[in-house]
C-alpha cells in the first residue's frame, strides 16, 4: 500500500472535504483561476475536486463511480494552464490546507502529489 492511499484515513474524509471548500472560497474570488469556472458550476466543481481527492487518496470511490477514469489532463484541456495558473492554484490549495490544519507530514506529501499533478496539467508554455 503506497503513502496516498492511506491518506484519507490518517487525515478524515471530512478534513479533505473542509480543504476543498477552503480552496474554492479562494478560487471564486481568485482573478486568475477563478474566471476558468462556470459561474453556475461552483457546487459541482467542489464536488468533483472533493470527490476525487478522497477517492484518490483511498477514501470511498464515489468519483469513479460518477465519472470514471478521472482523465485530468483531457478534462482541463479546454483551460489555458501554464506557469502562473499551476503556481496559483498551488498557493490556493496551499493556503487551503493551511486553513483546515492538514498535519504537516501529510500536507508535505499531499503538496507534493498535488504539485505533480498541477504541472502535468499546463497544456501551454509560461
Amino acid at each position: 500500500m503506497d503513502e496516498l492511499s492511506t491518506l484519507c484515513a490518517r487525515v478524515g474524509e471530512k478534513t479533505l472535504r473542509d480543504m476543498v471548500t477552503a480552496f474554492y472560497r479562494r478560487v471564486r474570488v481568485d482573478d486568475l483561476i477563478g474566471v476558468m469556472y462556470p459561474a453556475d458550476d461552483w457546487e459541482n466543481a467542489e464536488k468533483r475536486l472533493a470527490d476525487f481527492i478522497v477517492y484518490r487518496f483511498g477514501g470511498p470511490q464515489t468519483y469513479i463511480q460518477e465519472r470514471g477514469h478521472p482523465r485530468l489532463r483531457g478534462r482541463h484541456m479546454p483551460f489555458p494552464i501554464g506557469e502562473a495558473e499551476r503556481d496559483r492554484w498551488m498557493k490556493l490549495m496551499t493556503e487551503a490546507m493551511q486553513e483546515v490544519v492538514v498535519p504537516a507530514a501529510e500536507a508535505q506529501t499531499i503538496g507534493l502529489f498535488f504539485a505533480q499533478v498541477a504541472d502535468m496539467m499546463r497544456n501551454r508554455e509560461g
